[in-house]
């Protein structure tokens, strides 16, 4: 996917939930729920306007932030060689983020629904889209596991993103399932994800050492 494909899909996703939330202004409370607690319950309320703006402006920064990336970056021609799942990914995301002011929408609205049971689906097939862009990812500074190093050796980084690929991806399934265990799935979702983040930091380090020592 370009670049300018990535960014018209996502502006145009973004002004279309601004524009729901804005046509639904008469209709929601205010205070609106803001956030809810591991048995997907609201726990927590925020002022109207900031909950039907402050989705879509945290997005749009976000978005800006990712486009930003590839241009700053020192090893740019790294980034440009896995550019296009880079551009995938930002829609994913930018979907995603959306999904959850959606959500929030809805909750407003007072439809009923465990936030829990369908949030934690979508947060693993976004780790999973994650461990597959990381597979492809080659070594920059902004960009997948970012260790003293990985960013010291090609060698590392590509093997350590070929276990953090498979580790995140496995952890996005893990992350799955657990939306069907209830409250136990939490912990089971926390301690996969967990996982996935800090191994690979330890391998890197491993690699590293018996690169230097060989």
């Amino acid at each position: 996917m370009s670049t300018r494909t990535t960014i018209f899909i996502s502006i145009i996703l973004i002004a279309v939930a601004t524009l729901a939330g804005v046509l639904l202004w008469n209709r929601l409370p205010d205070p609106m729920p803001s956030h809810w607690n591991a048995a997907g319950e609201v726990d927590d309320y925020m002022p109207k306007f900031w909950g039907v703006f402050l989705m879509p402006i945290v997005t749009v920064a976000l978005l800006g932030l990712f486009l930003v990336i590839p241009r700053i970056d020192p090893p740019k021609a790294n980034i440009d060689k896995f550019i296009g799942i880079f551009n995938v990914f930002i829609v994913v995301f930018v979907a995603y983020m959306l999904y959850v002011y959606a959500l929030t929408l809805f909750a407003a609205l007072d439809i009923a629904f465990n936030m829990t049971a369908m949030l934690v689906p979508v947060v693993g097939l976004l780790f999973i889209g994650i461990g597959y862009m990381m597979g492809k990812a080659k070594r920059n500074f902004f960009i997948g596991i970012r260790t003293p190093w990985t960013l010291s050796s090609e060698t590392v980084w590509d093997e350590t993103h070929k276990l953090g690929s498979k580790l995140f991806m496995l952890g996005g399934a893990v992350t799955i399932l657990s939306a069907f265990l209830g409250e136990t799935g939490i912990w089971i979702m926390l301690a996969a994800i967990l996982i996935a983040a800090f191994v690979p930091i330890v391998y890197s380090y491993v690699l590293y050492q018996r690169e230097t020592k060989s």
